[in-house]
């Protein structure tokens, strides 16, 4: 057969669009992992084969362990390797509730409070101003529930930054936007100006302290803001979803470097990587009023300190019928993709589509990995509302 140039474009493109369509329930490999769960696996098989991801990672935890772990499609298309149970995630802004444990960590022990001015910890932030050119002052309570109304700086420049009191320096010379506490304006800088106050009040750099602190004692090996060379190959390849179908697309936070490098400060709003068992090892904590296999990490009053609104009456986001905690956010009335969760419920999603929530009523969490970029909505997506009333139907 032969092909003029405007066939032999066709065939490449028709090929390419052949390599990147939704996957066919042949070419899915089959599930992996203790999927005990009915119907999640098929939730996400329908979810691979609709091609709004391309695999998927799912774990639901109670109080006493796993109940339910198990890995779908793939990890990378193009070169047909099988998700696992053990793959990395870039889990982006579910990095924002380990912060405020964090924090809150500091709060139990008496070395912060989260009711005190960001002032006392990080005297630069003299220097912050409103539009007009006035004083303002912020809570470290403002700073975790996106109500401090400090301005996030560009990605181009963040991309930049080497540390989180770089970070800070550079934050206080832009305007605040709004009285703190008036409103609600989801907010970068605010997560990372608290993760800087535990640097200062701990006298060790974040990522230490998060490594010795909380991933060590709850056995979460593999959550880091920086992967090492044996970690790399279980990263998952993230995807977009176009016209074609899925094509890969980087992780943005890295800025063109690699997951290994430590040339970029550490992420408190966005920056972790880990795996659906770590991530659930902390969620159990939680689940469990801060204690895990015999280590007290928070006390069940902090834990409430922490999982309760502190948002007050202001409309927050992602989803209707929520407000926020000291780092997450908190189901205040269930209703569309959270209708089956419980009031109380809370946790947080990433930009790339992974979720966690905790419902303390049921005392389960739930969590979801995957890398898909572009979603309108992660937060709001089919592919959780899918993995949410398939485990959560069980109670009907």
């Amino acid at each position: 057969m032969s092909l003029n140039r405007d066939g032999f474009r066709r065939l490449c493109s028709c090929l390419l669009i052949w390599t990147l369509l939704p996957l066919s329930g042949a070419a899915i490999p089959p599930a992996s992992g203790n999927s005990v769960i009915s119907g999640v696996d098929q939730a996400m098989t329908d979810c691979i084969e609709a091609g709004e991801i391309a695999g998927a990672v799912t774990l639901v935890t109670g109080p006493d362990g796993v109940l339910h772990e198990s890995a779908v499609g793939y990890a990378d298309v193009e070169e047909k390797i099988p998700m696992r149970t053990d793959h990395l995630f870039w889990i982006a802004s579910m990095t924002k509730p380990i912060t405020g444990v964090a924090v809150c960590m500091l709060h139990e022990e008496g070395q912060l409070n989260v009711e005190d001015s960001v002032t006392k910890y990080l005297p630069e932030f003299k220097r912050l101003r409103d539009s007009g050119g006035n004083p303002v002052e912020i809570t470290i309570t403002n700073l975790l529930t996106h109500t401090s109304g400090l301005s996030d700086l560009k990605r181009d420049r963040e991309n930049e930054v080497k540390s989180l009191q770089e970070l800070v320096e550079l934050t206080v010379e832009l305007p605040v936007n709004f009285e703190p506490g008036s409103k609600w304006s989801y907010c970068q800088t605010g997560i990372n100006t608290a993760a800087r106050i535990v640097e200062v009040v701990s006298g060790m750099p974040f990522e230490e302290f998060l490594k010795q602190r909380l991933f060590a004692p709850l056995g979460m090996t593999d959550t880091t803001f920086y992967l090492t060379d044996e970690q790399v190959p279980r990263l998952a390849t993230s995807y977009r979803k176009t016209e074609a179908g899925l094509e890969p697309t980087e992780v943005f936070i890295l800025g063109g470097k690699s997951p290994t490098s430590r040339e970029r400060y550490p992420r408190a709003n966005g920056g972790l990587f880990s795996t659906a068992h770590d991530y659930g090892q902390f969620c159990r904590m939680l689940l469990n009023q801060g204690e895990l296999n015999g280590r007290r990490i928070l006390k069940p009053e902090t834990v409430t300190l922490f999982a309760k609104i502190h948002s007050g009456d202001v409309v927050t986001g992602f989803t209707a019928g929520n407000g926020w905690g000291l780092g997450c956010c908190v189901v205040r009335k269930p209703q569309g993709v959270t209708e089956k969760l419980s009031p109380g419920t809370f946790g947080h999603g990433g930009a790339y589509g992974t979720q966690a929530w905790i419902d303390p009523n049921r005392k389960q969490a739930l969590v979801l990995m995957v890398q898909r970029a572009n979603f309108p909505n992660a937060d709001a997506s089919d592919v959780r509302r899918a993995f949410q009333d398939a485990v959560l139907s069980q109670d009907e």
